[in-house]
């Protein structure tokens, strides 16, 4: 699956764009004879485009021109052979965007002046998504969950198991044994069990950690998902000394990971997380109603808009499936609703949730019954 920054969120929401935008949204398949037909369900939304386009005047000439970049996505084989759930695509004259995410789009295309994003609110809130690193002294592995998918991220420039990290560092007798299992000529048991790691092996094992943690700090977004540690739980104490990700799980997975397919540690990971979210989110609620009253609280879209254009939004909550349309302008530093969506308009429900995440606060994409007071928003405000 492809990763999301707040940078790419930023450029593609926020960031004003000459001429059209398109937002392309389409299931898409893992594996099996169905992804054969994800390019031609592409061609298909491409064409959906092309007459939008046509059908706001533009040229045949200039549409071709235009969506040249998406359309080459089509001859290449390997983009196709390495997809997720849903297939998310943003483009405009100026910028060209892609993810293959965990999650099972429905059919869309959008063609207007902004970009339309409400679909990818269910990974990008602070409830969705959470990361597991499976680490063992002969494989190493890094996956994103959310409550219903599971994807292994490719770790490229990351040493893949102990032995890599280390060939001249660690003593070729002790790599023989196996995490969870024997040596060949008895039973002795794995070097990362108990009484077998010494002081010398703690170290090398405490420097392998240390890559780890390096690089995966380049690879885990900006937000708070929680990562959850899975391996031999002897080597638990050994990865959170090294550890400096704020958001790693007190509780793992122990057992040998080697073994475990990615449903597995999906299961039991989320088995963890779930109640870390349903926690979090409840106390979201309680601040809501304790500062309600206090002018710390409003459930005025306008109002939230301006907050979170200004980073003053802490805990958002916002309805699912709902729309809210408006302006916002900057200069003036004002946002407008209408009843119905006017030229020009987007989503401010989708302004102030991207706005709040941009700006580090916490958004929970609720239906709109669970929102606090029934209303379409709700925010606790910073100041």
């Amino acid at each position: 699956m492809d990763r999301i920054t707040f940078e790419q969120l930023q450029d593609i929401f926020v960031v004003s764009h000459p001429g059209f935008c398109v937002s392309l949204y389409m299931p898409a398949h893992r594996a099996g004879r169905e992804t054969e037909q994800d390019p031609i369900r592409f061609k298909n939304l491409l064409r959906q485009a092309e007459e939008r386009l046509l059908a706001e005047g533009m040229r045949s000439t200039q549409v071709q021109n235009f969506l040249k970049e998406p359309q080459r996505l089509l001859q290449d084989q390997s983009f196709w052979r390495h997809q997720s759930d849903g297939l998310a695509l943003f483009y405009s004259a100026d910028i060209f965007y892609f993810f293959r995410l965990p999650i099972r789009f429905a059919e869309l295309v959008v063609v207007a002046d902004r970009f339309h994003v409400k679909p990818l609110l269910p990974i990008l809130t602070s409830d969705s998504t959470f990361f597991i690193l499976a680490a063992s002294q002969n494989q190493l592995r890094l996956l994103e969950g959310t409550r219903q998918t599971v994807d292994e991220i490719e770790l490229e420039s990351v040493p893949q198991n102990l032995a890599e990290t280390l060939p001249d560092g660690f003593p070729e007798t002790q790599l023989q044994f196996h995490t969870g299992t024997s040596s060949g000529t008895g039973n002795r048991p794995a070097v990362f069990h108990g009484h077998e790691i010494n002081n010398e092996i703690k170290n090398r094992i405490r420097q392998w950690f240390r890559i780890i943690d390096k690089h995966i700090r380049g690879i885990l977004p900006d937000g708070q998902p929680p990562l959850v540690l899975a391996g031999v739980g002897t080597l638990f104490p050994l990865y959170k000394e090294v550890n400096t990700y704020p958001h790693l799980m007190d509780e793992g997975i122990t057992g040998n990971p080697e073994g475990m397919k990615p449903e597995e540690l999906h299961r039991r990971a989320w088995s963890i997380v779930e109640e870390v979210f349903k926690k979090e989110r409840e106390a979201g609620y309680a601040r809501y109603r304790q500062l309600e009253g206090t002018g710390l609280t409003t459930t005025d879209v306008t109002e939230a808009v301006l907050a979170a254009h200004h980073g003053r939004i802490d805990v958002l909550f916002v309805a699912i499936g709902a729309q809210v349309w408006g302006q916002f302008d900057p200069k003036k530093d004002k946002a407008y609703s209408h009843e119905a969506p006017e030229p020009g308009d987007q989503d401010l429900l989708d302004l102030s949730a991207i706005q709040t995440l941009i700006k580090g606060g916490t958004v929970y994409a609720v239906s709109p019954e669970e929102v606090p007071d029934q209303a379409l928003v709700a925010a606790v405000l910073r100041y």
